[in-house]
């Protein structure tokens, strides 16, 4: 919890609102001198009233976390009017849904591979040679790869690439 020294500086609250800060201010804890735009977003949004009657009705222990939700709140609306920090999670969970995307390719590219069924224009960008008479499909099966005891075989041919154990 922040505090700010009472007899020095008034917290930025009292100073944004031009009034004396008293000593038992119920801002001073949470929006100290040096942050004077957190309690100008917070003031813009919600107002000093409100924001005053809030922190009275929250029990002490979670008023800093609510003055922390305030100021977020109050930062995302001050960029995004209508959506404010609700835009931002949509925006974050679109990028999880890409990345979950990018990453099911990526696995199903590891697969494949796996199984000596990457496509020719796969292979041929990352420098392997696909054997011949196989349609240009597969890798060759004397490639050297195998899966180690501990994992299971994705492709369901145990020992057929030297699989198995070492």
């Amino acid at each position: 919890m922040a505090s700010s020294s009472y007899s020095n500086s008034p917290c930025a609250a009292c100073k944004f609102l031009r009034r004396k800060c008293m000593p038992d201010c119920i801002f001073a804890p949470y929006f100290p001198p040096e942050e004077p735009q957190k309690f100008a977003n917070v003031h813009k949004i919600f107002g000093a009233s409100n924001v005053s009657k809030l922190l009275n009705e929250v029990a002490p222990h979670q008023r800093e976390d609510a003055v922390n939700s305030l100021a977020y709140e109050a930062e995302a609306r001050m960029k995004d009017p209508v959506y404010g920090c609700v835009g931002a999670i949509s925006v974050l969970q679109r990028q999880v849904i890409r990345l979950q995307r990018e990453l099911d390719a990526t696995n199903a590219d590891l697969i494949r591979y796996a199984c000596n069924e990457i496509p020719p224009e796969v292979a041929s960008q990352y420098g392997r040679r696909t054997s011949a008479g196989h349609g240009g499909t597969s890798f060759n099966q004397n490639s050297g790869f195998y899966y180690p005891s501990q994992w299971k075989d994705p492709c369901g041919d145990n020992d057929s690439q030297g699989g198995g154990s070492m």
